[in-house]
């Protein structure tokens, strides 16, 4: 990257972090039990609703409570149940249209972060019906106020039960791309571990280790605020205290919970103060390969923090002591090193490699083009890295010896 690119996106960046007190931020309204639903509807004076799941969560059984209270109070619900782990442009199109045609006035997302996600772009196009998924993908594209919207995750790791972001997936090309707006933050959010209880432990780790990203990239990048320092370095704390805890035993409900607020906290921070290249990156990978987001983000995130270099390390160290791993008195180069290795040995424990095998090396070329467009200049990074230079996380997580 060049230096006249590298100051207008820092220009931009500045532009957001001044900004940042006068923009219309709010955090969700919190309820703790799926049966607080139904009176709170009424409230609003909702009786038609849209509920948003997967088919993966809808026969699990998950969704089953929430369904039969607002059919026994006399709502009106229609439930689409398609959403796919990358919800794609025709899926939000296809809900979207199911929302018209029964008059509905709320929406509820259920399951993980693309269930949630699918009900805020759902919201989106129905408060924009001359616009598509691309019209509005990008920065303050939406602008009018979305349909009440409820979101309950079953995944403790997306955050976007508190985020502007609604991230989908062209269907042509794989590229995903967010529609980022304040009206899509929702405006109530179920942490019920309930609904976290059933989940596997691959998806407790991979969505658990999106969740540590998310504070740990907000934290370290330059446009934080106070509050966003304390939501990160308590979810930082919650995921060290209680990730492995949830992996080992799905029935730790006072694990689940933690983890809860930790994704809910990480969501808050990042929201405000963005994420990073590990994200970026992420994001092309697992669009191109169909891969869990959350764990092509667990092996990405101490590779990009390691690239930052020493700029980074009085960061780490606060994010060491808020892990539990030292104290004050600590080196600083100590302390910023035992965190990455930290890092890593959580991912191991939690049964996260350190390699992506999927990755094709004639690939790499268009993916880093699509995370240093995702990233720059909207990502506050503490250091920027260009196309060229972002290809070298892709290398470092390939595995050349298979498939190729």
């Amino acid at each position: 990257m060049n230096i006249l690119e590298k100051a207008c996106d820092r220009v931009f960046q500045f532009g957001f972090k001044v900004a940042i007190p006068i923009l219309p931020y709010r955090n969700p309204k919190i309820l703790n039990h799926i049966s607080d639903i139904p009176g709170l509807l009424t409230k609003q004076a909702i009786r038609r609703v849209m509920l948003v799941t997967d088919s993966s969560v809808r026969g699990l059984g998950l969704t089953k409570k929430l369904e039969d209270l607002l059919i026994e109070e006399g709502f009106h619900l229609c439930v689409y149940d398609k959403v796919l782990s990358n919800p794609t442009v025709k899926i939000v199109e296809e809900a979207k249209r199911l929302y018209l045609r029964n008059r509905c006035e709320g929406l509820i997302g259920f399951g993980g972060g693309s269930a949630m996600d699918c009900a805020k772009a759902v919201g989106a196009l129905v408060a924009r019906p001359d616009a598509t998924c691309k019209d509005l993908g990008g920065i303050l594209r939406v602008w009018k106020k979305t349909p009440f919207n409820i979101s309950i995750p079953t995944t403790a790791g997306t955050g976007s039960e508190t985020t502007v972001a609604a991230v989908v997936m062209d269907d042509t090309n794989g590229h995903k791309y967010a529609l980022m707006d304040f009206p899509l933050i929702p405006d109530v959010a179920v942490l019920d571990p309930e609904t976290t209880r059933t989940l596997p432990p691959h998806i407790t780790a991979g969505t658990g280790m999106d969740t540590l990203a998310h504070a740990v990239e907000a934290y370290v990048g330059n446009s934080t605020t106070q509050k966003t320092r304390r939501q990160a370095l308590r979810c930082v704390h919650l995921v060290f205290k209680y990730l492995e805890r949830a992996y080992k035993n799905g029935n730790d409900m006072v694990a689940r919970k933690g983890m809860l607020t930790a994704s809910y906290l990480g969501g808050c921070a990042f929201t405000v103060s963005y994420v990073g290249y590990a994200h970026a990156v992420s994001h092309s990978l697992s669009g191109m390969y169909n891969l869990p987001h959350g764990e092509t983000t667990a092996i990405l995130l101490p590779m990009v923090l390691r690239a930052y270099g020493v700029k980074i390390y009085p960061k780490l160290k606060k994010l060491a002591i808020a892990a539990g791993l030292c104290r004050e008195d600590m080196d600083e180069t100590e302390a910023a090193l035992l965190f990455l290795d930290a890092v890593e040995n959580l991912n191991k424990r939690i049964g996260i490699g350190t390699k992506i095998p999927e990755i094709r090396r004639r690939d790499i070329d268009r993916m880093a083009k699509m995370a240093a467009k995702e990233a720059n200049p909207v990502y506050p990074v503490p250091v920027l890295f260009g196309k060229e230079e972002l290809k070298r996380f892709y290398y470092e997580a390939a595995d050349f010896g298979i498939g190729i």
